[in-house]
């Protein structure tokens, strides 16, 4: 990559106007947005690499970013002017001075993604882009033990949407991928169900997938012990329904 300056971003966003963070060609997304601000302030076409991809509808409270630059504006200079630019569900929380060789999707060691479910007979209208509305009733110890078990290093080839990875590679880990933390916590003063996943990375639809699945535990429909058996399927088939968007947010980005 060309330039003398690797800036790190870190950045918020409410998914719920876009097409997912990935730059497409006739649809409006985080990416393509932000390297158009980046252009404006720095006459130059960067590509801007996010530490990992969002569907549309996905929110991000932690979302980092990087880009190659031969400008000098300070980092301040470009969080106050990419800001002042930016539609006002787009937000740049933080601009540094990076490495040269970080990477915000290489150089990533784990992500933290959380989904908000709202419980009850009656959700509110200013939750309903940020949970999924859930009115009957939920065995939450039961969720929580069909969580556990997937908790650790697995093949989540179950929990993998179409067009995730190559899966004629060779190469690579596959659709192995370790959960170094899988749980729910239920809220009862706000009528709210969060579960929370920590992973060294992430399939596609994997989280919601899982969530899915999950869920049909709580409604008494299959047991927690079945997520070992979906799992040894390696069969997409074999588990739940893909929950909707809106509950998902990327929360954290370790490094």
């Amino acid at each position: 990559m060309s330039g003398h300056r690797n800036i790190k971003l870190m950045l918020a966003f409410d998914g719920t106007n876009y097409a997912g963070w990935q730059k497409q060609k006739s649809a409006k997304t985080i990416q393509g947005i932000i390297e158009d601000k980046i252009h404006v302030m720095t006459g130059e076409k960067v590509c801007l690499h996010g530490s990992g991809r969002t569907d549309a509808g996905v929110h991000a409270l932690g979302m980092v970013a990087n880009f190659q630059t031969s400008s000098d504006i300070p980092c301040e200079g470009f969080l106050k002017g990419i800001n002042s630019m930016l539609p006002v569900d787009i937000r740049l929380l933080q601009v540094t001075d990076a490495d040269p060789d970080f990477h915000a999707r290489r150089s990533a060691r784990a992500k933290t993604y959380q989904y908000s479910i709202t419980t009850g007979a009656v959700q509110m209208p200013t939750k309903r882009l940020y949970a999924v509305h859930v009115y009957e009733e939920l065995d939450v110890k039961a969720m929580e033990q069909g969580l556990l078990l997937l908790a650790g290093t697995h093949d989540f080839s179950s929990f993998e949407a179409a067009g995730s990875r190559d899966p004629n590679l060779k190469t690579g880990r596959g659709a192995v991928r370790t959960l170094l933390e899988a749980g729910c916590k239920k809220d009862r003063t706000a009528d709210r169900l969060i579960f929370t996943f920590t992973g060294d990375g992430f399939l596609r639809h994997m989280v919601r997938n899982i969530v899915g699945t999950i869920l049909a535990v709580g409604k008494g429909r299959i047991t927690p012990e079945s997520v070992l058996e979906i799992l040894a399927t390696k069969d997409r088939g074999a588990a739940g329904p893909t929950a909707p968007p809106q509950g998902l947010i990327l929360k954290k980005v370790h490094y």
